[in-house]
């Protein structure tokens, strides 16, 4: 109950980023404000739902939550993403000498609203990062944090937007490269492009999602097939792509992207790439389930052609059941044969 804490918002469209500091006593959480860009009452009222949340340690380390609220401004209600965290170097020496309280702080960001938490993971890791300048830059604070907060919105939430907004209708290529772990090469680009490139690759591959030593082969495999690496040299308004693969299903998806981009909402785009992850991943599962059944049974295989003839992403599907399978025989003859009919 010694120790202290800061906090901070941000508000409305995502423009806004806040930090502050508090110091909890054995019942209340007191907090003091390091940076906002709300109006008084809104911050006070955030600062409430807060301390709130600290009261029944709601809040753990490093790892964020999204909660909805109400604050007086004129969105209303949005969703509210907060995270708590300690200097790490300040920490050192409060375990050092006990008389020591080493600082700990909430940042707040606020558009949106909670159902759009697809973006959590990247707002962990833009706090981890908040974290690390801080642990660099002990004597101002201020000017440290402000800057850094008021870019949240741009840094980790626009990536994907400004990534289809890049490539339009030739996303369908980098979304086939992030779906067979092709490697991509970077050409001519500003740092921020190419973070963005990285990053979208990312967000759109199966990561976590498909078994670890199924994407350990596939990557394996694609970086041995260098011919097949992918160049995108970024030296014109337009992104020319080299070695750049496509299929039906790629293409499909790319269209949404398209068609969301007349609206501007990056939250939106978010969401179609987890729905495009999502297909991807069941048809993987549809494929799975076919084969076990064509082991033995000739209509199955068929049945296992006909779908990977007609779900438009034939090509990569194969690959991926191919690496999975290939420790066990009767599939693996399956796949040899699925692969023949696909090549015919």
């Amino acid at each position: 109950g010694s120790r202290s804490a800061p906090q901070g918002a941000a508000a409305g469209d995502g423009s806004a980023g806040g930090a502050g500091a508090h110091t909890p006593s054995a019942e209340d959480f007191s907090l003091s404000l390091l940076d906002t860009n709300l109006p008084a009452e809104a911050e006070t009222e955030l600062r409430s739902f807060i301390a709130k949340r600290l009261t029944k340690g709601a809040l753990f380390e490093g790892m964020g939550n999204v909660a909805s609220v109400g604050l007086s401004i004129p969105e209303g209600k949005v969703g509210c993403y907060y995270c708590r965290f300690q200097q790490e170097s300040l920490l050192e020496m409060a375990t050092l000498e006990s008389d020591i309280n080493a600082p700990e702080y909430v940042v707040c960001f606020l558009g949106g609203s909670e159902k759009e938490d697809t973006f959590r993971l990247e707002l962990d890791k833009y706090i981890q990062n908040l974290k690390i300048s801080l642990d660099l830059e002990q004597k101002n604070l201020e000017a440290c944090v402000s800057p850094y907060l008021r870019s949240w919105f741009e840094d980790a939430i626009c990536p994907i937007q400004r990534v289809v907004q890049l490539f339009q209708d030739k996303l369908a290529s980098l979304l086939h490269a992030a779906l067979s772990y092709t490697p991509v090469e970077v050409k001519n680009a500003d740092e921020r492009t190419e973070k963005d490139i990285s990053r979208f690759l990312a967000a759109a591959s199966l990561q976590g999602l498909v078994q670890e030593g199924t994407m350990t082969s596939l990557c394996i495999a694609m970086t041995e097939e260098q011919h097949k690496s992918m160049v995108i040299d970024c030296s014109g308004a337009q992104p020319q792509l080299h070695n750049a693969g496509s299929n039906r299903f790629c293409e499909d998806w790319m269209q949404a992207f398209v068609n969301g981009a007349e609206g501007g909402n990056p939250f939106l785009f978010r969401q179609i790439l987890e729905n495009f992850k999502l297909k991807a991943i069941q048809d993987i599962n549809n494929l799975k389930r076919f084969i076990r059944q064509a082991e033995m049974n000739h209509y199955a295989l068929f049945k296992c052609y006909l779908f990977l003839k007609n779900c438009g992403s034939g090509d990569i599907l194969l690959k991926i059941v191919k690496v999975e399978h290939a420790e066990m025989p009767e599939a693996r003859n399956v796949v040899t044969v699925l692969e023949e009919f696909m090549r015919e």
